[in-house]
């Protein structure tokens, strides 16, 4: 299986021993093409295809060297590596539905150490099976943000508390006449007890839309009529953002699809006295609405960014945030700790007042470009940001603060992930080879973790 996935992503490897100043993507087809050693945090880099039923990890050139089988990245997120070599990623499908069946703990050689799947009973194939319905995102309690940060070393031996981002079927007069499938929140204790839970649609008042975007979602919600156009996928033509589908009683409609979610963790906002961002508050990012808000202990909304940022001079001066990705606040011990991260996509989203690109006021918003955002989540400041020519990723991605102040970034959609220094010089890229279709194998979101987390593989060095 190693042999076969070298050739899916890395055909061949070039070093290059001069860092290139250019913020575009390199023009070699695939593999490391930059590697400025001296410049880097090096370390393994782990990867969450779509495109493939596995997680694996690289070196610093490029080389695979290990594989883990039966994880379902495209339906459910994130894959992470805890120290001693064990990951935890989405495995199995729910059909028509983007989520997995169970979130699974593997140790190095594949054996399963546990599995979350008791949160709904589902149908499949004229069964009843258990599912645990997560989607994008899931955060362990001892693991802040979920990368890598000199100040945590989460446990590799026991299960622990843990945050998933689920779906559930409901119907809510008040977002819309139809089914939702609606974003839900869950805790797990060790044992995959729910503790604490959250649903999207109890709070649509609290998100900060118009008249004009009640009424665009409101609209959406309903069931294309018999017969009515359908775009790309199934989905009614207007029906939902990239990533939402069209609603219909078996699934409903994926109406703030809600793409990340995280305890904030230990921040120095909080040592300050900031109540609205005590560490077990849970950061959420919705791409079909745009908009970022902090969901209290008590279900509320005390903290948001968007939907529409025009809302207050400090949004204005950001400007508006469109089908973003991975928001979270940088970990303590790295440099940037409590400021928000995020990668705003661009692309289209948002609802709002109908226009000529958006009859339905679905997909107000449109940009062509993306950018990285470091934000000071108090006066609401831009503190950083990458926005080199050519980047654009529409869809999935991320950014992971890195030890030495460098920033990973995986630009998604085009199977890129590279790494930037403050000055946004690009120090280390890597390009995935295009599948058997022409387009790139897509990269859902990669993590560096230091080579003592892995001790099973060969040790080039300890981390810069």
């Amino acid at each position: 299986m190693l042999a076969a996935i070298r050739r899916v992503l890395v055909p061949f490897t070039l070093i290059l021993a001069a860092t290139q100043m250019s913020a575009a993507p390199s023009v070699f087809p695939a593999g490391v093409t930059i590697n400025d050693q001296k410049a880097t945090w090096n370390g393994y880099t782990v990867l969450s295809l779509l495109a493939a039923p596995y997680v694996v990890v690289m070196d610093m050139n490029g080389k695979i060297l290990k594989q883990w089988d039966g994880f379902n990245t495209s339906a459910g997120g994130p894959a992470r590596i805890l120290p001693g070599g064990q990951v935890i990623a989405a495995a199995g499908a729910n059909a028509g539905h983007q989520e997995s069946l169970a979130l699974v703990a593997q140790d190095f050689t594949g054996k399963e150490l546990w599995r979350f799947d008791h949160n709904e009973t589902i149908t499949q194939n004229g069964q009843q099976v258990n599912a645990l319905r997560q989607h994008h995102d899931w955060q362990r309690a001892d693991f802040p943000s979920g990368y890598y940060s000199p100040a945590f070393t989460p446990s590799a031996t026991s299960k622990v508390k843990t945050l998933v981002l689920t779906h559930v079927n409901r119907t809510m007069p008040a977002v819309g006449p139809g089914v939702l499938e609606d974003d839900h929140l869950i805790e797990l204790d060790a044992d995959g007890h729910v503790t604490w839970e959250w649903r999207a649609g109890d709070h649509v008042d609290e998100f900060g839309f118009d008249a004009a975007a009640r009424e665009a979602i409101s609209k959406a919600t309903a069931p294309a009529p018999r017969g009515a156009g359908a775009g790309p996928g199934g989905a009614r033509q207007g029906a939902a953002g990239a990533g939402g589908g069209a609603p219909s009683p078996a699934r409903g409609f994926d109406w703030v699809h809600v793409n990340s979610a995280t305890w904030l963790g230990p921040n120095k906002w909080f040592d300050a006295g900031d109540k609205r961002f005590a560490p077990d508050n849970v950061l959420i990012s919705t791409r079909s609405a745009s908009f970022l808000a902090i969901i209290g202990r008590d279900g509320k909304v005390v903290w948001r960014l968007g939907p529409d940022m025009r809302e207050t001079p400090e949004q204005l001066a950001l400007g508006q945030i469109i089908g973003q990705h991975h928001a979270h606040l940088i970990p303590k011990g790295l440099p940037g700790e409590g400021n928000l991260m995020v990668f705003d996509n661009g692309g289209s989203s948002g609802y709002g007042a109908p226009s000529p690109i958006a009859p339905q006021g679905v997909n107000i918003l449109a940009r062509a470009n993306s950018r990285v955002l470091e934000i000071d989540p108090v006066t609401m400041k831009r503190v950083w940001m990458y926005n080199g020519a050519g980047f654009f990723s529409t869809n999935i991605s991320s950014a992971q603060r890195l030890p030495n102040g460098n920033t990973l970034i995986t630009e998604g959609a085009g199977g890129r992930v590279f790494e930037v220094t403050p000055d946004s010089k690009i120090v280390w890229e890597f390009m995935t080879q295009n599948g058997a279709n022409g387009r790139p194998n897509t990269i859902y979101r990669a993590y560096r973790v230091p080579y003592s987390w892995i001790p099973q593989l060969p040790q080039p060095g300890s981390a810069n």
